[in-house]
């Protein structure tokens, strides 16, 4: 089977809380033997002709206060919809900002109470990306999210926070493709916990349709 191509896309450059820089080559080493993974704050990537030579495209991104451009958009979309893994980590939920990519990625980030330990658990452990990851804790910020309403997706892990259960982790299908977000990966220490890695590793394959 041949390798599995991806571009990750991150900040680099006018950073204002998650720098790309180390997380990259975290992503590099994490999913080393299975995917080749470039990385590029150049949101002009997201264009048909550069897309297609990808399965999956990793979001690490903060996208400033600004949405993509509707061709990036449209582009990214047509990519997810026609085949492609979409798999969003932490920040790269900010591609939010342009309303349609808040349809394919299934929910909202609101807001973030103080960093803290979390402890996350699995509620689906008979979904292909969980199976076999234990239950871990770690050091993050607390995502808050409201989730797309009349849209199906599997929430994949959760963490108690202030009384309640709240999403983690999340997959579905959006046409032919997969998109999968995970809530941990703040800042550097957050990718040297081994069950969260994990989680990256089995979350990108299936977002590759490879899991």
């Amino acid at each position: 089977m041949t390798t599995i191509k991806a571009l990750a896309l991150g900040s680099y450059s006018n950073v204002k809380y998650h720098p790309f820089k180390d997380v990259d080559r975290e992503f590099e080493s994490i999913f080393r033997g299975e995917v080749e993974v470039h990385c590029t704050e150049d949101l002009d990537s997201l264009n048909p002709e550069t897309l297609a030579g990808y399965e999956l495209i990793i979001s690490y991104t903060e996208f400033s206060d600004q949405p993509l451009t509707p061709q990036q958009t449209a582009a990214l979309i047509s990519f997810v919809a026609g085949g492609g893994g979409l798999l969003v980590v932490h920040n790269g939920i900010s591609m939010q900002r342009t309303q349609e990519l808040g349809t394919v990625l299934g929910g909202y980030f609101t807001h973030h109470p103080e960093y803290t330990t979390l402890q996350i658990e699995f509620p689906q452990r008979e979904h292909p990306i969980v199976q076999g990851i234990e239950s871990f804790a770690i050091d993050d910020e607390p995502y808050y999210f409201e989730m797309q309403p009349h849209f199906k997706t599997t929430v994949l892990a959760q963490y108690l926070h202030e009384g309640a259960m709240r999403e983690a982790a999340w997959c579905h299908e959006f046409g032919q493709g997969r998109v999968v977000y995970l809530m941990p990966g703040h800042h550097l220490p957050s990718f040297s916990v081994e069950p969260f890695r994990q989680l990256i590793l089995r979350s990108g394959l299936w977002a590759a349709a490879r899991l």
